[in-house]
């Protein structure tokens, strides 16, 4: 018998039918969804700066970064080597680049910086970019820009810290902030006996020299979740005689010493890897009290109001990136003598998983014309309070399944790491969750209605204005003004009125500004009994290889 060659194995090695990687695209010219949205929505002016941020973020580099930021998560040291309590987070150096993008772009600023209108849509449209790539910086982005409004309550600190925040550059130095050339603020609200239930927070609060709006304090107790530890300062909630009241925590004391804000351990959590979250405690640290003592909700709802914009545009832009992972898998890999979406059943499906993106990124933008038009416009101000509240809900409630059925697209090459997809499935959990899971978002639309009954009108009326585009709109309509005129029961009916609020929202919306074969393919299904329990269950007649189409990145 002759010896075999050993090269003959290379044959087995010939690869094809596989798809090519999806890199050096540009997130935001790829997105025409996001490209009109960003035009109709009043942050036309941004589209430069989009654009080099979707070249930027698609680019090999970037996604490198976002890959290397998560397998790399940060570490905690409490302890230097002399055994000083230092409290410091160790971040991978692709985490301090994704940051030092974000604040060169303005991610965080621009809603504040930008001197005229759609600053806050030009700002979600970064967040909606960044979120593809890399959600974890996006947290602290996040905040920094929620804490401006919460700030101005307290002019004189707010004087002192919104030039740090809305700098242009990110400084991750352990320096006073008084030294640095930008800085962050993160949150540390709720505590183990609470939740969500602030209120219930035991965390005291010990005036120095009188106290007061402005003045400083000591505070004293455990916060449960603190996000984005290494953060200059944080926006706190803790007890005095006249009840919760808000308070700025720096990481350091005016006299140049560490403040006594210890980590206790960073959060093993099930996604957002590249950022910590940990448990701190406050042992007599000082602080700064904002806005009026007694009423520190009130304050501090201000930043609240601003990260669920962020809540509600996270989950769209990762429900953005699953459809392009899909759409650009299945037009380059073949099954059965075709690519896979050119089979029926999976246009079907791509065609679905579009349309839910769609309306997603459409309602996220709109929402975000109403944070720009609030301080000009009451009905503005009306529509945003409710609806942001809406579209965090329902938005959050679709991502998982949408991005695991993307995954499923892709079958075993989608569940594996080299893929992104497990990332973005880990990672959509989270926004749902943070700043008030589903009960409480839906108890606080309830809420909204009650206390400023306008609210709701103000979106009806925004629904209304498409009654007349598809009949469908008008029965599910009719059917959600029903559901509200009904007294009985309402708080247990709370996420069916939520949802029917949303899906018609989205439906009015779509109406307005997007292709009939969207629109009509929504009304069809998420509007009418036509449509079963899972994506790729769209009734016939919809045009879903035009619809699956128009979502797949042209390389």
């Amino acid at each position: 018998m002759s010896a075999r060659d050993p090269m003959t194995h290379l044959a087995t090695h010939d690869v094809s039918n596989q798809v090519p990687p999806l890199e050096n695209i540009n997130l935001f010219e790829q997105d025409v969804v996001l490209r009109d949205a960003v035009a109709r929505e009043g942050a036309g002016w941004a589209e430069t700066k989009l654009r080099a941020l979707g070249a930027t973020l698609g680019g090999t580099q970037g996604l490198k970064l976002g890959e290397d930021a998560n397998r790399h998560p940060p570490e905690l040291r409490a302890f230097d080597r002399s055994g000083q309590r230092i409290d410091e987070v160790e971040y991978h150096p692709a985490y301090h680049a994704l940051m030092g993008l974000g604040f060169e772009y303005g991610v965080p600023s621009i809603a504040w910086t930008a001197n005229q209108s759609g600053g806050h849509v030009a700002h979600a449209a970064m967040e909606y970019l960044f979120s593809q790539v890399e959600a974890g910086v996006c947290c602290p982005m996040t905040m920094t820009y929620a804490a401006v409004p919460a700030l101005r309550v307290q002019p004189e600190i707010a004087g002192e810290w919104e030039p740090r925040l809305t700098s242009s550059h990110y400084d991750s130095r352990m320096i006073p902030a008084t030294e640095k050339t930008g800085a962050t603020l993160g949150m540390a609200m709720t505590e183990k006996q609470g939740g969500s239930d602030l209120r219930a927070n035991t965390t005291t609060a010990t005036a120095i020299n009188g106290g007061g709006p402005g003045g400083e304090y000591l505070l004293h107790g455990h916060k449960w979740f603190c996000s984005a530890p290494m953060s200059d300062a944080f926006l706190t909630l803790a007890q005095t005689e006249k009840g919760l009241s808000c308070f700025l925590v720096p990481r350091w004391r005016p006299d140049g010493t560490r403040n006594t804000i210890f980590i206790q351990r960073l959060k093993e959590k099930l996604g957002n890897r590249a950022n910590a979250s940990s448990e701190i405690e406050y042992h007599d640290s000082w602080a700064r009290m904002l806005g009026e003592e007694g009423r520190g909700v009130k304050t501090i709802i201000e930043m609240v109001h601003h990260t669920r914009l962020d809540t509600c545009l996270a989950p769209a832009g990762l429900m953005r990136q699953a459809v392009t992972q899909a759409s650009h898998h299945a037009a380059h890999r073949s099954a059965f003598q075709k690519h896979l979406n050119q089979h029926p059943l999976m246009q079907n499906v791509l065609a679905d998983l579009a349309i839910e993106s769609e309306a997603a990124s459409v309602l996220v933008m709109r929402v975000a014309r109403a944070f720009d038009e609030s301080s000009e416009s009451e009905g503005a101000r009306l529509f945003a309070r409710i609806a942001v509240a809406i579209a965090k809900y329902w938005i959050n409630k679709r991502a998982p399944n949408l991005i695991y059925e993307a995954m499923e697209c892709l079958g075993g090459a989608g569940y594996v790491e080299d893929s992104i997809l497990p990332r973005l499935y880990r990672e959509a959990p989270l926004n749902s969750i943070w700043e008030g899971s589903g009960n409480v978002i839906c108890l606080d639309v309830l809420r909204a209605m009650q206390r400023e009954p306008e609210s709701i009108y103000v979106l009806l009326d925004e629904i209304e204005e498409s009654r007349s585009a598809d009949r469908r709109l008008g029965i599910a309509l009719d059917r959600l003004k029903d559901m509200l005129t009904d007294p009985n029961d309402i708080e247990l009916r709370a996420r069916r009125i939520t949802e029917q609020l949303a899906i018609c929202l989205q439906g009015a919306v779509l109406l307005k500004v997007a292709p009939p074969e969207i629109s009509d393919a929504f009304c069809a299904s998420r509007l009418s009994d036509d449509w079963g329990r899972s994506y790729g269950t769209l009734p016939t007649g919809v045009a879903c290889a035009a619809i699956a189409e128009r979502s797949r990145p042209k390389l």
